[in-house]
């Protein structure tokens, strides 16, 4: 056993041996050499200054900055190419990259090679992607401050992060900011988006194709549209915010078998929600507010659970056009509305009459809008008179029957306040 012993120590000493700390000076093609001449596992501490890139890391390294250094590319294709797993890079500012859409090209690109990648405590500036992670299983970018581009139109810029078929990928404690989409995931699952900032966006987070993936903790501010998922399911979307979003603060396309809680969509210009056929999700203690609608639901969207949500302040508070009942309580317990006239007799906190958040002229108004300048008819005011009194003679639409009398609380902290740190 111990000649085993001292067999085994020996076989690996030579790898212990050869990962070492090299100093890389911030003079031209420096940095290419020391990586080219650089073993696995080494430790690659690059002097504050500029460093020319692009560059191409092909095994196993560390690439420290110490926040001073800057690896600058050539305005062609990605500044730093990963094709090699268990790389870091830490504490860089990383400029300089192509323009092209069709080879993505990236700030950092993470190819399929690059397993267990992680590019954390970076400024990635200018760039037309922040972080490509193209194939890398169980990647981390964490931390980083990522400006995109503000050169063009929104819609020809790229993403802060972009995640393609990677397994495990975690994005978390990012701020992201111009560009096109935050994070935009395609085609992966097992994904974590967690504690990222947003701003100055076309979507804080878009989502296609991702299973079984979570999306907590963000805040998205005075985005087009805060947390878009579609055609995915068996997702968690908790205690998100988002304020100011101009159109959507979250939506569902095709998002099934879901739980969104915990989210807070405050002061947005159109929808705090859109669900676009969704369905079998669980949507719960969220608070919608001040937006023009609180939630819209339409194409079908059915056998979702809606509990515990707060409605405040919303111009309409649901849109929802159809001929079938909806009920918004679950196990005896509904939802909050903010003009709900409500009384609680037995002090259950629960209100001791059901709430309808539409009628029959609601209907009407939506899908003819010119019906608008009849709102002060007498005929008017006679039919909604009618369906309080008579709910049979209503249409269908959302009931809660349960409605609760103390809205949810969901604070705002201080970071996402902060509009210009």
């Amino acid at each position: 056993m111990l000649r085993l012993g001292l067999l085994l120590a020996a076989l690996l000493l030579p790898a212990a041996v050869a990962a070492e700390q090299r100093d890389v000076p911030a003079e031209p093609g420096a940095l290419a050499t020391v990586v080219s001449e650089a073993a696995a596992g080494d430790i690659l501490r690059l002097a504050p200054g500029r460093h020319q890139g692009p560059i191409m890391i092909d095994r196993p390294l560390t690439l420290d900055g110490g926040g001073a250094a800057a690896i600058e590319g050539s305005g062609t294709g990605s500044v730093v190419t990963v094709a090699a797993p268990d790389v870091v890079l830490r504490g860089l500012t990383i400029t300089g990259s192509g323009s092209s859409h069709e080879t993505i090209d990236a700030g950092v690109s993470l190819g399929r090679k690059a397993a267990r990648a992680v590019v954390e405590g970076n400024r990635l500036l200018g760039n037309l992607y922040g972080v490509d992670v193209h194939g890398a299983r169980d990647a981390r970018v964490s931390d980083n401050v990522i400006d995109g581009r503000r050169d063009h139109r929104v819609n020809q810029r790229g993403n802060g992060v972009y995640v393609w078929n990677a397994p495990g990928a975690v994005v978390e404690g990012n701020d992201i900011r111009w560009g096109r989409d935050g994070i935009f995931v395609n085609t992966s699952k097992k994904n974590l988006f967690r504690n990222n900032r947003f701003r100055d966006l076309r979507f804080a987070v878009h989502y296609m194709y991702a299973d079984d993936s979570e999306v907590s903790g963000n805040v998205s501010i005075g985005n087009d549209l805060g947390f878009a998922v579609m055609f995915s399911k068996r997702l968690r979307i908790t205690d998100n915010i988002s304020l100011g979003d101009r159109d959507h603060g979250i939506m569902l396309n095709y998002a099934n078998s879901s739980v969104v809680t915990g989210n807070l969509v405050r002061g947005g210009g159109n929808r705090c929600a859109f669900l676009y056929n969704a369905h079998k999700n669980r949507i719960e203690g969220n608070r919608f507010e001040r937006c023009g609608v609180g939630i819209h639901f339409t194409a079908g969207s059915e056998r979702n659970a809606m509990t515990g949500n707060a409605f405040i302040g919303n111009r309409t508070q649901v849109k929802y056009v159809g001929s079938r009942w909806l009920e918004w309580s679950d196990n005896g317990r509904g939802n909050h509305w903010s003009d709900l006239a409500a009384y609680d007799v037995d002090g259950d906190g629960i209100a001791d009459a059901p709430y309808r958040p539409n009628d029959r002229m609601d209907h009407i108004l939506w899908t003819q809008p010119a019906a608008k300048l009849l709102l002060g008819a007498p005929a008017v005011q006679l039919v909604r008179w009618a369906q309080s009194a008579f709910p049979a003679l209503l249409p269908g639409g959302v009931v809660d029957s349960r409605p609760l009398m103390r809205p949810v609380e969901i604070p705002v902290p201080d970071w996402e306040i902060d509009n210009d740190g």
